[in-house]
Parts: structure tokens; C-alpha cells; sequence
């Protein structure tokens, strides 16, 4: 080891400890995308039960959530006059914690998780409203899995003599030992 004990505590060798430590990189800015969030940041409306993703702005000291929940997404339980409190779950060894943090509005984004579950959710509704309409049994509205894709027949061209071409065939190259 480059220090001993003695010369850590004099001139602080060893791993850091510090709350931001290793987010050189996770709390910077894009480039050309410096200084202070704009107006719309501020002005966004939230609501109880919303999702929200936190997206720390590393520009704003105040209010910044642990490094942990950067990325996260969580929902809205709590709105105060600068702040949004977040419920996120949190893996703990072998469980996981829902965790409620109170974050300021500069390091929330609104969350897109919910936009294909109530695109379809209206689509089925759609679906349902004309089924009725033409008094039709309503057609499966689950999701299915996708088909697997359709057989196709391999033609081989012919060369000037008249003889067909083979057709190349990958495969796995043997292994050689060369020793």
C-alpha cells in the first residue's frame, strides 16, 4: 500500500467516502447544454401518482437527489412549493425497499413509461366502441407475440453454361490446434 494509516489521516489517502463520489461523469452536462435549466423546467405541471424520471442537474446543488437514484423512475407522492416527493423502489440484498425522496423540480423529468400502455388502452376502448357499434364479438385485445417469420424457397441462378450455381452454406469453422 502507498499509505499507511499514519499518513492517511494526515494527508487523506484511500478510497473516497463523499456523498457525490464517483459522478464525474453521471452528473455532467452534455456539451454546448451548460448553465441553468430554463423556464419550462419550472413550469411543468405534476400531479399526485404521476411517474417521473430523476434526472439530476448537475447546474443546481440544491435539492439533488443521491447518486443512487439518478435514472430512476418513481411516482409522485408528495408536491411541495420547489420540491416533488418520489417514491422509487430500491434493491436492498435481497429485497426491495420502496424508498420516498424529495427531490427539487430541476432534477425531475416527466416520465414516458405509461405513453404505449394508454395509447393502447384508448385503442381498445376504439376497438370495443365500434364492435358494439356493428354488434360484433369483440376480437382478442391482448398483445401476441410476434409470428415467426414466413418459409421462403432458395432459387439458384444458372451460369453462361447452363450449370447451377451452389448456393454458399455457412457454417462453423473447426477448430485446429496449431501447437
Amino acid at each position: 500500500r502507498a499509505c499507511d494509516e499514519a499518513a492517511e489521516a494526515i494527508m487523506g489517502c484511500g478510497r473516497a467516502r463523499g456523498v457525490r463520489r464517483n459522478t464525474r461523469d453521471m452528473f455532467s452536462k452534455g456539451f454546448g447544454n451548460y448553465g441553468l435549466p430554463s423556464m419550462s423546467t419550472y413550469l411543468a405541471p405534476y400531479k399526485i401518482g404521476d411517474y417521473v424520471d430523476v434526472v439530476v442537474n448537475g447546474a443546481i446543488h440544491k435539492g439533488m437527489p443521491y447518486r443512487y437514484y439518478h435514472g430512476r423512475t418513481g411516482k409522485v407522492w408528495n408536491i411541495t412549493k420547489s420540491a416533488l416527493g418520489v417514491m422509487v423502489n430500491k434493491k436492498v440484498r435481497g429485497r426491495i425497499i420502496s424508498k420516498r425522496i424529495h427531490v427539487r423540480v430541476e432534477h425531475v423529468q416527466a416520465s414516458r413509461c405509461t405513453e404505449e400502455f394508454k395509447r393502447r388502452v384508448a385503442d381498445n376502448e376504439k376497438t370495443k366502441a365500434e364492435a358494439k357499434k356493428l354488434g360484433k364479438p369483440i376480437k382478442t385485445l391482448k398483445r401476441l407475440p410476434k409470428d415467426p417469420k414466413p418459409g421462403y424457397v432458395v432459387r439458384v441462378k444458372k451460369d453462361e453454361t447452363g450449370a447451377k450455381f451452389q448456393p454458399a452454406v455457412m457454417c462453423a469453422v473447426p477448430y485446429e490446434l496449431l501447437a
